[in-house]
């Protein structure tokens, strides 16, 4: 299906004291299933608020949101969302977190083995089974993350929503789960649409890079067509002339394109 998700004429205002405040304007954008895309952007661009009204969040002011030919009039499991903070309840096990999850979705027509086996299994696709009965506060920033998409690849989404996941993590824990992250994507055939502000991680993640225009009234400026073969390795990119060359588009974008309303 190559209109999987459908984003068509776009807009997105919010009320302020100082009056109405466009954050969006005229986006649209067809994902094909799965498919990986980044929007990339500077800060204060919507990106996360257009990850958000794609989630079901937020209602559109304007325009046409669909996820497999269906209108997306709130939140729901067809979508599921890692955000940067993981948002797991520090009273429940890294197990019992995913758990909820799964029981929430599927708990009306699974008995209690086959929802545990679902938990054991989304956890063990993230390397995580020997942390399942530790609690949040044992477990470090990266594993929290994991346990955090654990929790979303559980529910079985259509769509895998990602906001800047990564982003409070260490340089090397954020490469690990990059990798991580494609081969688990590469395994489901997962459809993801990914908020960031790295660069490298667009490029080495992505099919397509979306790059946004500053706000107020942000819209999509560019999209770059990803044309690295999978599976993708980063030490063999790191002397690649084409990834130089696709990772300096999206330089030039944002530095210079935007450089000047972005100032």
């Amino acid at each position: 299906m190559n209109r999987y998700v459908l984003i068509e004429d776009v807009q997105m205002s919010f009320s302020t004291r100082q009056g109405l405040y466009v954050a969006l304007k005229d986006v649209s954008l067809t994902i094909a299933r799965g498919e990986f895309i980044t929007l990339i952007g500077h800060s204060g661009c919507g990106k996360s608020t257009l990850l958000n009204l794609v989630a079901g969040l937020l209602m559109p002011s304007d325009g046409i949101l669909l996820c497999a030919e269906r209108e997306i009039a709130g939140p729901g499991p067809d979508r599921g969302v890692v955000f940067q903070n993981h948002s797991l309840l520090p009273w429940l096990t890294c197990f019992d977190n995913v758990h909820l999850a799964v029981e929430r979705v599927f708990g009306a027509t699974e008995g209690k083995a086959q929802l545990n086996q679902r938990t054991h299994d989304a956890l063990g696709l993230v390397h995580l089974t020997h942390a399942e009965q530790k609690y949040p506060h044992e477990i470090s920033g990266g594993m929290k993350q994991r346990v955090g998409i654990a929790r979303a690849l559980a529910m079985q989404p259509k769509v895998l929503l990602m906001d800047e996941p990564f982003g409070a993590l260490d340089a090397l824990t954020r490469a690990h789960l990059q990798d991580e992250l494609m081969k688990i994507v590469e395994k489901t055939n997962s459809t993801v649409i990914m908020v960031t502000h790295d660069v490298d991680e667009a490029v080495l993640l992505s099919d397509r890079v979306v790059m946004m225009t500053n706000g107020p009234a942000a819209t999509i400026g560019e999209i770059l067509k990803v044309d690295l073969p999978r599976p993708r390795n980063r030490l063999a990119l790191a002397n690649d002339v084409h990834y130089h060359r696709l990772r300096g588009a999206v330089l030039e974008f944002l530095y210079q394109k935007q450089a000047k309303d972005a100032a």
